[in-house]
């Protein structure tokens, strides 16, 4: 899985920050068992030391370190048996005495086997989440508030498909898409159709989803992903660097709005080496865009190139949106 350096800073600061609380709570609760019964801190303190003070004496006086280990072992079993007798008799458990990680599969460490733990990417996930919440209403746009009532189910436009029907058939591909997601393994999604139609609804939900599921998503606009690139070629931000390594390695990316940008040769070039560079890497891409792809008006082709359209049509999944614009209706007009 690749991890968004920036996110990933902002997630482990948080988990450390919890971890930190967790053990300052935890010296509180501790430090109030041994005010009730002092006893017990003088035993936890005994069974701190004991190892140490038996070895240490037993290595000086150059003798079997066993012997000590054993009666170690002995004076041990008698402090533990006390210090659960206290503990019963104050109404605690025999492991009150003991901090214990909140992921017993990484210890609190984030780490395991030299991957990620499941508790880190739960972090990571919330954090993507807020980054993805400051271009998409990822609490109103989702799956289950998506509405297929704002789709005529007449097909007035002759194209022996409704636009309910056409819609359905698209929000239960998306919907599936999003629940199977797997880096390496899913494939690329073009969404077009005329602006008010759903195709942002949609992917805010894609992005939700998947996002949640811990997998690292990249949304943004097709003008500001180009301007990081040309902030790149000429030096212009020392993040721009940063931005574009995200662009390249996320595990899904969204790029929203293509062909609002103003086209230029370095935008073409650009857009080929996201679309030909993330195909041959196996990341899979979402694109968003109003312009037209069917076979008698390929304006994918006329406004880039043959070579890039030649790539979305035999390397994506071309998803239709038609219909009549949602906001419109929504107000009436």
């Amino acid at each position: 899985m690749a991890y968004d350096g920036k996110i990933m800073r902002r997630a482990m600061a948080r988990f450390e920050d919890d971890k930190h609380t967790r053990e300052d709570r935890f010296a509180q609760r501790r430090e109030g068992i041994f005010r009730r019964c002092p006893r017990l801190q003088a035993i936890d303190a005994e069974l701190t030391g004991t190892m140490s003070r038996i070895i240490t004496q037993a290595l000086r006086h150059g003798s079997d370190p066993r012997a000590a280990v054993e009666r170690l072992r002995e004076e041990n079993l008698s402090l533990q048996a006390e210090r659960k007798a206290l503990l019963y008799d104050l109404g605690l458990p025999e492991d009150a005495l003991e901090e214990k990680p909140a992921c017993p599969l990484c210890g609190d460490t984030g780490y395991r086997g030299g991957a990620v733990c499941r508790c880190l990417r739960e972090y990571y996930a919330r954090e993507q989440q807020k980054e993805l919440s400051r271009m998409l209403d990822l609490g109103g746009q989702s799956f289950e508030t998506f509405s297929l009532q704002w789709y005529s189910d007449q097909d007035s436009m002759g194209l022996g498909i409704s636009p309910r029907e056409n819609m359905d058939w698209v929000y239960r591909s998306c919907k599936r898409y999003a629940e199977e997601f797997k880096p390496g393994k899913s494939g690329n999604l073009l969404l077009t159709g005329d602006p008010g139609l759903g195709k942002t609804f949609l992917s805010a939900a894609i992005a939700r989803e998947v996002s949640g599921e811990g997998w690292s998503v990249v949304y943004d606009t097709a003008a500001h992903i180009f301007d990081r690139f040309e902030a790149v070629k000429f030096g212009r931000d020392e993040r721009a660097e940063e931005d574009v390594a995200r662009i390249m390695d996320c595990d899904l990316l969204i790029l929203d709005d293509l062909g609002t940008e103003m086209t230029t040769a370095f935008v073409q070039s650009a857009l080929y080496q996201i679309i030909n560079g993330r195909i041959l890497e196996r990341k899979p891409t979402i694109l968003s865009t109003n312009l037209k792809v069917d076979e008698r008006n390929n304006e994918i082709a006329k406004r880039y190139s043959p070579q890039i359209a030649s790539r979305i049509e035999g390397e994506y999944q071309i998803m239709p949106f038609f219909g009549k614009d949602i906001r419109l209706l929504k107000k009436g007009l």
